[in-house]
């Protein structure tokens, strides 16, 4: 039986489900009365009933689930199991926020005390504020504030960036395959750059050698030298996209009945036309007429090197995303981690001098002065901008951010001095978010729109209501907050108030405010 504070989660609207249950059934209906019946000729309407089960029994889902929350636990009925949770068992309850082309999803996920976690069906939203889905989530946390003893004091919201999505094994897995490809291409090198130097060798055959070159069915088969056949084009086929197969056909099938080539040779050659074929090892090389000559493109030792070294570098954005996320293993799930463009950055540069290099030099990486020289100099870039994204990256605590030497307070001789921060929550002196910037030094702290000079619309911060409260990294709730600042939660009145900034902006913004120094910090 239910109590008056039990929490229900249900599909709203249940007229379209039911409907397709009822079209998915019909469906199924149809197609076992055509099958079973005897000596009736194979229709289409077999197909489609078999094709309604499935969009049946997906409604049938979502007719059937249901989450609820009552003062004994969490309960999750579907279609197929029934799964309940006491609030005991329960963590916390997580907010998973992710961007997407047609909105912002929001879902709820269970963390256990264990340490597992378990996605709620229900329920879920399509947009970043939605009334009903919001009203939702505060009565299953109020639920479990009053009957179990959740691990945080706010709303954990995971996002793309946060500590707690997903996990380290896809990128990582990712990573294996990229490497897997560039070892692929990486063998195949040596065996290319031998073909191309055959190929580029290659003298015509001599008379009676070209004549002996005869496949079984009476086709020539050029050797290692290049045997030039005559032969009439009958017909062409030019394909419709660029990307489409084009063929030039022989006639009599000599020498051989059809070629490859390319879309603008298929468009330049005419039925008729005499040409002269060059075959190699068995393959048409050539195909000269008197309009056109089409020549075949070959593999090259370098590009084989090139894609073996993009797949290498394509392989350490995954592995740039694995040490982030290791190095943040010990961060609340819902802690920003640091971007991960100073490795991106460091990848762009290292292709600039590594992709020319193996496109120059694909056989003689180690063995060409100049090809050693090349790799050891980009080498030591592509190492220094390493250590400078490693440094960059690093997950700097409220602890370790440091404070600068030169933080003063208002009214220093420094003059005016613009900081870049931002109120995240609609206030008197920041309304609707308007402020980029804090003005600190000659006069009053005040919030600006612009980076200065000038204190043009600037609104007076009122430092006698401010109490801080704490300092914290970035969490995935904290929007529009790059995820290298830190975040002082302040009390203004009684109302919690957020301000964002870099680090050691940040302290210096509370130090000239005269909230608190040193700055208390905390990361829970």
């Amino acid at each position: 039986m239910s109590g008056a504070e039990d929490v229900i989660c249900r599909l709203p609207g249940k007229r379209l489900p039911w409907f397709l249950v009822g079209l998915g059934a019909v469906g199924a209906g149809v197609a076992v009365a055509r099958l079973a019946r005897p000596g009736s000729p194979l229709d289409v309407w077999p197909v489609v009933g078999l094709a309604l089960v499935p969009v049946g029994l997906m409604a049938l889902h979502w007719v059937t689930v249901c989450v609820r929350g009552d003062a004994y636990g969490l309960h999750c009925r579907t279609l197929l199991r029934r799964r309940s949770v006491p609030w005991s068992d329960v963590a916390d309850l997580r907010v998973h926020r992710y961007e997407t082309r047609r909105g912002t999803l929001r879902y709820v996920s269970v963390l256990l005390r264990d340490g597992r976690r378990r996605r709620l069906p229900l329920p879920r939203s399509g947009s970043s504020s939605d009334a009903d889905f919001d009203a939702k989530l505060d009565a299953l946390r109020a639920l479990l504030h009053r009957h179990g003893a959740p691990e945080s004091d706010h709303l954990p919201v995971i996002t793309r960036d946060s500590a707690g999505h997903g996990s380290r094994v896809r990128p990582l897995a990712l990573c294996v395959l990229l490497l897997v490809g560039a070892g692929a291409f990486a063998w195949s090198v040596p065996g290319v750059a031998a073909e191309e130097r055959a190929w580029r060798s290659a003298v015509p055959c001599a008379a009676e050698a070209s004549a002996a070159k005869r496949g079984e069915d009476g086709r020539e088969l050029g050797g290692d030298c290049l045997s030039t056949l005559p032969a009439v084009i009958e017909r062409t086929d030019a394909g419709r996209a660029p990307r489409e197969k084009s063929w030039l056909y022989f006639a009599g099938g000599r020498p051989l009945e059809r070629v490859d080539v390319s879309r603008e040779a298929a468009l330049e050659f005419r039925p008729g036309d005499r040409v002269e074929v060059t075959v190699w090892r068995g393959d048409v090389w050539k195909v000269a007429g008197e309009r056109h000559v089409w020549r075949a493109s070959p593999a090259s030792a370098g590009g084989q090197a090139v894609a073996a070294a993009v797949l290498a570098l394509s392989a350490g954005y995954p592995t740039a995303l694995t040490l982030l996320r290791l190095r943040g293993r010990r961060l609340p799930d819902d802690e920003v981690l640091p971007s991960a463009l100073p490795f991106v950055g460091v990848l762009v540069v290292t292709a600039l001098w590594l992709l020319p290099l193996c496109g120059l030099y694909p056989t003689s990486l180690f063995t060409s002065s100049t090809a050693v020289v090349w790799g050891a100099v980009g080498s030591s870039v592509t190492v220094v901008l390493t250590v400078l994204a490693w440094r960059a990256t690093r997950i700097r605590t409220p602890e370790g951010a440091g404070t600068p030497e030169d933080a003063g307070a208002p009214g220093t001789k420094e003059g005016e001095v613009f900081l870049a921060a931002r109120f995240l929550e609609h206030t008197d002196y920041n309304p609707h978010g308007f402020g980029t910037h804090i003005v600190l030094g000659d006069g009053e702290p005040a919030v600006v729109p612009h980076s200065g000079p000038g204190r043009f619309a600037a609104r007076r911060i009122p430092v006698e209501r401010l109490t801080l409260t704490k300092v914290r990294r970035v969490r995935g709730g904290d929007d529009i907050v790059p995820n290298d600042w830190h975040v002082a939660e302040l009390d203004d009145g009684g109302r919690p108030v957020r301000l964002a900034a870099a680090p050691d902006d940040l302290i210096r913004i509370i130090r000239g405010l005269g909230l608190a120094a040193p700055v208390e910090s905390s990361r829970t």
